[in-house]
């Protein structure tokens, strides 16, 4: 096993599954965590062709409950979850006044006055500080339950047939962005219809989280025959790439609004009340993003990497926010922010690659959209 230095990381219930199977871990958002098993490809295509199975246990569950739940998260997020059917989830975003993202979520409805608040490993303290912050007023309570939860993913085209033994839930009625409570190999869980992959996958929520071990092991157990593979965070990464999904810290972060992330849809200016972030995400709408995100494909074999510059007829346009070999497509692929009002669809268009521009293709995104 190859190990990276801990430097104090922390370890989700499932550090002893990974050590036995030889993971190569490494430190991510302060926690240690399986970079890949075997070969990062591999574990990406078992997923697009079979399935994967993901170890989530870092990210951050918070729930917020009391009377004023779906009154209080109106106001402190930009959707409208009062909305939001009990047993559903919606992906939606947590501001500043200024209107730029502090973490994107997905918030699921768990009762009438109860929702699972579910952010990213390295902003889960953020987002329980602001919602926090933001409650005061509200007949509700927000509570970082974290520690007591942890987070497995079946993801990829035999999700189904691998849990569908394992649960007493009916998958069948279990529609994308919907969660319900029930078992799965015997242990209590949150079984929701989310993911990350731009695959058809499950998320499960396992609460204690010292049950997790056993989760884990009966889901390996009946997917290997059927080419499950476990996969680290380096597959999770170019799986997400592919499906055109956002990365905070890379298309995401507190300088861009919504919008600049062509996520604008998810900003409900038309709610009634104030929330946090409206006035300036009013003048954003109206103004208009100063960036638009795109896809790049590579000519050649030199992948465009976060932070290279971005050129149209050899000058400056933009910079790439994430870049990877695409298992899927076998070239290069990239998401850029070009500058608003870029011209794509004439001129030739470049990476600089250390010093090197190389020829890139602008594509719609995704590059990878499942069949259904």
């Amino acid at each position: 096993m190859t190990q990276a230095p801990t430097g104090g990381a922390r370890t989700t219930p499932l550090h002893e599954t990974h050590l036995a199977l030889n993971a190569t871990l490494v430190d991510f958002a302060g926690w240690l965590m399986p970079l890949r098993y075997s070969s990062e490809s591999a574990e990406h295509r078992a997923v697009r062709t079979a399935a994967g199975l993901f170890d989530l246990s870092h990210m951050g569950e918070l729930r917020v409950h009391g009377p004023q739940a779906a009154e209080f998260l109106d106001y402190a997020l930009v959707g409208r979850l009062s909305t939001l059917a009990t047993g559903r989830a919606r992906y939606t975003m947590l501001v500043a006044e200024h209107g730029g993202v502090l973490d994107d979520l997905i918030v699921y409805r768990l009762d009438e006055d109860e929702y699972l608040v579910v952010a990213n490993a390295a902003n889960t303290g953020v987002v329980t500080a602001a919602l926090t912050e933001r409650a005061d007023g509200f007949d509700t309570a927000v509570a970082d339950e974290s520690d007591e939860y942890a987070l497995v993913a079946l993801q990829g085209p035999r999700a189904v047939e691998i849990l569908a033994p394992l649960t007493d839930t009916d998958l069948s009625d279990l529609g994308p962005y919907t969660a319900r409570p029930g078992t799965v190999a015997g242990v209590p869980v949150l079984l929701a219809r989310t993911g990350y992959t731009g695959e058809d996958g499950f998320e499960v929520f396992i609460r204690p989280a010292a049950q997790a071990p056993a989760v884990w092991n009966a889901l390996h157990e009946a997917g290997q025959p059927l080419g499950l593979l476990p996969a680290g965070l380096a597959a999770r990464d170019t799986l997400r790439l592919e499906a055109g999904m956002p990365l905070y810290g890379n298309e995401l972060n507190t300088n861009l609004t919504p919008y600049e992330a062509g996520l604008g849809r998810l900003v409900k200016l038309d709610k009634p009340g104030d929330f946090v972030g409206r006035a300036a995400l009013t003048a954003r709408a109206a103004s208009g993003p100063t960036q638009t995100l795109v896809g790049l494909v590579g000519r050649g074999r030199r992948v465009p990497r976060k932070g290279y510059g971005v050129l149209r007829d050899g000058v400056p346009v933009g910079v790439v926010t994430s870049g990877a070999p695409s298992p899927t497509l076998g070239k290069p692929i990239a998401i850029a922010a070009v500058d608003a009002g870029t011209d794509l669809s004439s001129g030739e268009f470049s990476v600089d690659v250390r010093g090197r521009a190389e020829a890139v293709d602008v594509v719609d995104l995704p590059f990878y959209r499942r069949e259904t």
